[in-house]
């Protein structure tokens, strides 16, 4: 079996909200194109949906706009694509990626944090996710140190040349925020926020006074009406209790991961935080592919995610890192994450799925996906019928961002020529249909 490397579509003018403008990376920015693009009208025809239906879907101005019966909504002059033999799903978003440090595990030598280094590595990063499906990435960003705002202004700039083929938006990551050292941090932290960082995060474990830390990151985020998105282990039950009693209130909301230090607390005392996470609204995503290298490494466990979903928390899955310090083989794929919690966090195969899509969504303030008319055409088309068959071979993949085909990724298995394998009619992996 052949399983090609997910292919940059040819471009196309992209639409739709955002930061800035543009086409990919390599067009500038174009309002008349961004809204042709907009108001073309695409058919899939013949996807499958969960429920066992098969169904066409028409989309246009970035929504849904029907759905019905197979053969029911004809249109000779709608561009087409055949999704016979695919799974539609809301399409998956990545809560938790490192653009900045992505794809750094095999260069030699010092990692480079120029300002076009940084730049090519979160567009590389985003399409490869992009490629997996995700249609929306968080990306977050160190500052400070004697890199400043550098990285940070790259990936702003990835952000603009992205635009119309994924939405990608920055957390600010500074690394100390308290006593003389932290001061610095805190102005370079409102000056991100200012630059067009859309979310505030960083380490507070990582800090000499983390309720200090927090203390900032809490108030600045309410000054500027931002969400929070904090790096954590979650071994500290105090350091839990004190986040919640000080996050109850914060909108719009508060987002910690990847919590695995939760797994190794005693059983009552994992009860008892997730319990105080649960009532004060704060949201984990867990990163079942392993940690990121924002935290010291303190082992491979995941957060409990059955325990936490047990006591109400909104749980979100990610993947963290993509090939550099924290995981120099990771994929950055949100089906691997999936099927991940499938395989070994207990979830059923539908759960799996909506951590790294609809609770994914949700965690990062982007609106609910339905494979329904009204909802926003986000969507991903995997070959397969269910979805334990797709987390378990995701290989051919259409993605589809603002009701247009943004990425494929095509694989074709094949068995020698031999008696058995025609006798026994082994499957196979289809060709990839052409399409727009």
């Amino acid at each position: 079996m052949s399983d090609s490397q997910p292919q940059q579509p040819s471009p196309v003018p992209p639409g739709g909200r955002g930061e800035g403008g543009g086409q990919g990376a390599r067009r500038p920015p174009g309002g008349a194109h961004a809204a042709a693009a907009e108001s073309t009208t695409l058919l899939l025809s013949g996807a499958r949906l969960t429920d066992g239906r098969t169904v066409d879907v028409r989309l246009g101005g970035g929504r849904i706009q029907a759905v019905g019966t197979a053969g029911s909504l004809p249109s000779p002059a709608l561009a087409r694509v055949d999704l016979g033999g695919y799974l539609l799903l809301p399409a998956p978003a990545e809560p938790h990626a490192h653009g900045d440090t992505a794809l750094t595990a095999d260069g030699e030598g010092p990692v480079s944090y120029g300002t076009d280094e940084v730049q090519r590595r979160a567009t590389e990063a985003a399409l490869l996710q992009l490629g997996h499906g995700a249609t929306a990435v968080r990306s977050h960003v160190r500052i400070g140190d004697m890199h400043g705002l550098g990285p940070l202004e790259a990936v702003l700039q990835a952000r603009r040349s992205l635009r119309g083929l994924t939405d990608l938006t920055a957390v600010a990551v500074p690394r100390l925020l308290t006593g003389v050292a932290g001061a610095d941090g805190l102005a370079m932290l409102r000056d991100a926020v200012k630059m067009g960082a859309s979310v505030i995060g960083g380490c507070p474990d990582l800090d000499p006074d983390p309720t200090g830390f927090l203390e900032a990151v809490l108030e600045l985020a309410a000054e500027h009406g931002c969400p929070v998105d904090l790096h954590t282990d979650g071994d500290d039950p105090g350091r839990l209790a004190r986040l919640a009693a000080m996050a109850g209130g914060l909108r719009p909301g508060v987002t910690i991961g990847p919590c695995g230090g939760l797994s190794r607390l005693p059983l009552d005392v994992a009860h008892r935080a997730a319990d105080q996470l649960a009532a004060a609204g704060v949201r984990v995503t867990c990163l079942p592919q392993g940690d990121c290298a924002a935290l010291e490494r303190r082992g491979l466990r995941t957060a409990p995610v059955r325990l936490l979903r047990a006591a109400g928390v909104r749980v979100a899955a990610g993947s963290g890192a993509l090939r550099d310090a924290g995981n120099p083989v990771g994929r950055g794929d949100p089906l691997e994450a999936a099927f991940l919690l499938a395989s070994q966090g207990g979830l059923r195969a539908v759960e799996a799925y909506a951590s790294v899509s609809g609770a994914a969504r949700e965690a990062m303030g982007l609106p609910e996906v339905r494979v329904e008319a009204g909802f926003p055409a986000e969507l991903l088309a995997v070959r397969g019928d269910r979805i334990a068959g797709v987390l378990s071979l995701a290989y051919s993949r259409i993605v589809i961002h603002r009701g247009r085909v943004v990425a494929r990724t095509s694989a074709v298995r094949e068995y020698c020529d031999s008696a058995v394998a025609v006798a026994m009619d082994l499957p196979r992996q289809g060709r990839a249909e052409p399409g727009p």
